[in-house]
């Protein structure tokens, strides 16, 4: 039995997973999240703020905690969007080391997708219910991951800088946004969604598949949940009719009536609606006619890869392996 820590930074939150991997699969010990929003103006000036390094390594130094008093003998720690497109990104690399006593992996977006998708399929592949080859869509806050695969592992994967918190920053600048603000927003999603497409045959999916915050804020949404419920979230279902109506109901709140929500993370307040829109967009691009919702993401994945326990190589990039031409949804 291997006990592992895996961390997780991307440009809205911090995340660590600790959990112990033996034959019969990945036993979690703690999941948590911060939202340091680290990436917090990258698209503007292309640098990490010196007060999001200092909100981020506050929160690892918590973290580092955690990984010490459950004993944890393997840490991983992977940086994602925000850190990729930073000039700055050294600062952080050597506040990690510091407080970790390890580097950051500052990995690509094919990389990221990969994980994605290893962490993500445990609880999917296999299941008679489910229909492969499964979309996977990382809807983070810089950019979005998009993974064809099925139970062979990865068959095609792009990663596309649109993501909620980059959306909502270059656009959303009204509480409500305007329509021009919205439709901004969507035409960009397109674009980056035609830009997938090119590499990935997104539609070709018999299966979408959805993690991160956004996606599970929607779902939550959706099922008119009392309160944030992981469990019932988990591998949930929510129509596309669904995910339209919430989006919908989002553009016209305004950002009291969005943290008002019993189900909203004071973090996802001021950048959710960016995030439904994309979610939105990729449902209508795809002809999806539902999202699965999963608790289980890249997280899993960087922990199960420390254990040895995941293989899920991705072709060379720019290349899609063909899938089976299966209508969506």
């Amino acid at each position: 039995m291997t006990r592992v820590a895996a961390i997780d930074c991307g440009t809205n939150s911090i995340r660590l997973l600790v959990a112990e991997i033996d034959g019969t699969g990945l036993h979690e010990l703690t999941r948590r999240m911060e939202i340091v929003r680290l990436g917090a103006g990258v698209d503007r000036t292309g640098e990490l703020a010196p007060q999001a390094l200092e909100r981020t390594l506050v929160a690892l130094r918590d973290y580092a905690g955690e990984i010490e008093r459950l004993g944890a003998t393997r840490v991983r720690m992977v940086a994602t969007s925000a850190t990729r497109d930073a000039r700055n990104r050294g600062v952080l690399v050597a506040g990690v080391r510091e407080i970790l006593g390890v580097d950051p992996e500052v990995i690509s977006g094919d990389e990221e997708a990969s994980l994605s998708f290893a962490g993500a399929i445990g609880d999917l592949v296999g299941k008679a219910s489910v229909a492969t080859p499964i979309l996977l869509a990382d809807i983070g806050g810089g950019s979005t991951e998009l993974v064809l695969g099925g139970r062979a592992g990865v068959l095609a994967a792009r990663s596309v800088n649109v993501g909620c918190v980059r959306l909502a920053e270059r656009h959303l600048h009204n509480d409500p946004p305007t329509a021009a603000q919205t439709a901004a927003i969507v035409a960009d999603a397109r674009s980056a969604f035609d830009l997938a497409a090119q590499t990935v045959p997104i539609t070709e999916a018999a299966t979408l598949v959805g993690v991160a915050g956004t996606v599970t804020t929607v779902a939550a949404l959706a099922a008119d949940l009392p309160g944030y419920d992981a469990e019932r979230i988990h591998l949930s279902v929510t129509s596309a009719d669904q995910v339209a109506e919430v989006t919908e109901r989002l553009l016209a709140m305004t950002r009291g009536e969005r943290a008002a929500l019993a189900v909203m993370h004071p973090g996802r307040v001021d950048v959710i609606a960016a995030g439904a829109l994309v979610l939105r967009t990729l449902v209508e691009r795809t002809g999806a006619a539902a999202v699965v919702a999963s608790e289980r993401d890249i997280l899993d994945g960087i922990a199960l890869a420390l254990a040895g326990a995941s293989s899920t190589p991705l072709p060379p990039t720019g290349s899609a392996s063909p899938a089976s031409p299966v209508a969506t949804g």
